[in-house]
């Protein structure tokens, strides 16, 4: 299934004054936060992935070009010669597409509708997000209905409290948003062609496309509680760097916590001596 993401934004409140960075580019380890979306994806299979490029897209651009497989992957080196023990996007496909610097989510959809207008289905994403929902059952519920599209939702991420005020002024109860029956867009998206019919010239996806379809009773969600953490900001960019680099990486499904570097890279080196 394609896999659309949107990843041409200008990011403000992410941004530091210094870095031109545009924001699915701000590394989460040593790599940048679209690679962990795009791990995600290809985890489950997906892995023909459309880029819907405006603000900073050289980086973007650079980066897969001149990608390095040695920054998260095990390898050999033997004589000046690299032997890899695992491999990240050798099998991915991706196609860039510059869609405006100042272009609306749903207007950098309509600009690569002839990439996915011919596919049953497709998932698209803010890049800017990650999570441990699991996807097949989200693509699976969606796929067994005959809604135009479906979003993740997630539980309310603010801290602040809700207070209940009576009409005389006294306070009825205090709760957490989070405990309240309320949802948020998520960012993660399943979706058939038939939302561009939803979709005019420089439209809004949530406002102009989603917020219809759900009037029309054609729009679905899927609640997860689990790990959901965006980086819209400076501050949950940094916690996410700070996840990573304690061992806490619950979005990065594709690990393989069994592994054993040291005995793969045991069996490569037999593996080489063989050969010769």
């Amino acid at each position: 299934m394609k896999v659309v993401l949107f990843c041409g934004g200008f990011g403000m409140r992410m941004r530091d004054g210094v870095s031109d960075l545009p924001k699915p580019m701000h590394p989460v380890g040593p790599r940048p936060l679209i690679w962990h979306v795009m791990r995600y994806y290809a985890h489950f299979g997906h892995k023909d992935f459309v880029l819907c490029l405006g603000y900073g897209a050289h980086h973007i651009k650079e980066f897969f070009l001149n990608y390095s497989e040695t920054a998260s992957n095990d390898f050999v080196l033997r004589g000046g010669d690299v032997k890899m023990l695992g491999s990240d996007i050798q099998d991915w496909t991706i196609t860039f597409v510059h869609t405006g610097l100042e272009s609306p989510i749903g207007e950098r959809l309509r600009r690569v509708r002839s990439l996915v207008e011919d596919e049953e289905m497709f998932l698209a994403n803010y890049a800017d997000v990650l999570t441990d929902m699991p996807l097949n059952d989200m693509i699976d519920e969606f796929a067994a209905s005959d809604n135009v599209g479906a979003l993740l939702a997630v539980p309310p991420q603010s801290a602040f409290h809700c207070v209940d005020v009576a009409d005389d002024g006294r306070i009825a109860s205090i709760t957490t948003l989070q405990e309240l029956p309320l949802w948020e867009n998520g960012g993660y998206f399943v979706l058939r062609p038939q939302i561009f019919d939803y979709l005019p010239e420089n439209a809004d996806l949530i406002q102009d496309g989603c917020a219809v379809l759900a009037k029309e009773g054609r729009m679905l969600a899927y609640r997860h509680r689990g790990f959901w953490q965006p980086a819209d900001t400076v501050k949950e960019r940094t916690a996410l760097e700070a996840a990573y680099q304690g061992g806490t990486r619950p979005w990065m499904l594709w690990e393989e916590p069994d592994r054993d570097p040291l005995q793969a890279a045991i069996a490569a080196l037999n593996d080489a001596h063989l050969e010769r």
